[in-house]
């Protein structure tokens, strides 16, 4: 079997060149002589049509010499999926996907094909629907993943990324702050402002050991697979506290009905189920939002920032006050 034309899915190439520039072009040029040469390392036969649903990275069905089949995965790497490859050997198939071989030159994986794949809950786009009350049973289903996929980072093997901290987020948003963008400035009441500024502090130290805990919390990266029912992919790994956990999974629930009495809901109900103290979860949950409100503004996505500045007022309990004047 030819090992077959590494065509990207439209939707990736364009998020690439538009996200990353002159790095993602020069990626997508040398994208099928990086995977010529894994296929040759690696004794891969063939490749299947790229799966699509992603946003930055070349994913594949790969035979291998033994006829079996695994999954292909060159990612464009970034600040989130850096450890991706880390955090996969640590959980060693405990409730994820395998790492079958990692390859630290282009950050390329070789993994597990996970069949048949459906998603514990198709992301058809924003707003999410993981706070509906339909879903509820799923999110507290992939609160018990999370659960289980928290801990320690051992050691990994020489080549490996090294983990980064939670906390690196929330210094990241604190630097935003301190000299805000205008349009940002502009969007945050003074009792917003407080209620950020507070967290900020509160979560720049983590409550308890460092564990691995995922920035990507949403349920269309826990799939249906044959070795256990549901496996997560796509970790997106850092090192904190486990309340981080919640932030993502919380921010995405809230955006289905961005009132207070709805984020109280799914705070109260998340956070049990993730056993972690409710109101640090709620921090980090602010934090995540306010963070998606500066991206929104940078990538002037009017939808984005609208939704994004609804959660974080329904998150403090603020009505929403887009002028950001008291």
């Amino acid at each position: 079997m030819s090992l077959g034309r590494v065509v990207l899915p439209t939707e990736v190439e364009e998020t690439v060149r538009e996200v990353f520039g002159r790095v993602g072009a020069r990626w997508i040029d040398e994208l099928p002589g990086v995977v010529a040469g894994l296929a040759e390392r690696w004794g891969l036969t063939g490749l299947s049509a790229p799966f699509r649903g992603g946003t930055h990275a070349y994913v594949a069905a790969a035979q291998r010499a033994d006829r079996s089949w695994a999954v292909l995965k060159v990612p464009m790497v970034d600040e989130e999926n850096v450890a991706e490859a880390s955090a996969l050997h640590v959980y060693a198939g405990d409730g994820a996907v395998r790492l079958l071989d990692f390859d630290p030159g282009s950050g390329a994986l070789l993994l597990e094909w996970a069949r048949p794949g459906t998603e514990l809950l198709h992301q058809p786009g924003f707003p999410s629907l993981e706070g509906r009350p339909e879903n509820a049973e799923k999110v507290a289903f992939a609160c018990g993943l999370y659960r289980r996929l928290r801990r320690p980072a051992s050691t990994v093997p020489a080549g490996f990324p090294p983990f980064p901290l939670a906390t690196e987020l929330v210094a990241g948003l604190r630097d935003r702050l301190t000299t805000p963008n205008p349009a940002l400035a502009e969007l945050l009441s003074s009792q917003l402002r407080e209620r950020v500024d507070y967290w900020c502090g509160e979560l720049a130290a983590s409550d308890g050991p460092l564990l691995i805990v995922n920035r990507d919390t949403h349920l269309g990266n826990i799939v249906a697979a044959e070795r256990e029912p549901w496996l997560l992919i796509d970790p997106k790994p850092c090192l904190g506290e486990a309340a981080f956990d919640a932030g993502f999974l919380l921010m995405i629930q809230i955006q289905s009905n961005p009132t207070r009495e709805h984020a109280d809901t799914v705070v109260a109900a998340t956070a049990a189920a993730l056993d972690v103290d409710p109101e640090r979860a709620r921090g980090w949950a602010l934090v995540r939002a306010v963070e998606e409100m500066a991206w929104a503004i940078e990538d002037e996505d009017h939808d984005m920032l609208t939704l994004h500045t609804s959660v974080a007022y329904a998150l403090v309990g603020a009505p929403l006050n887009p002028t950001g004047r008291d």
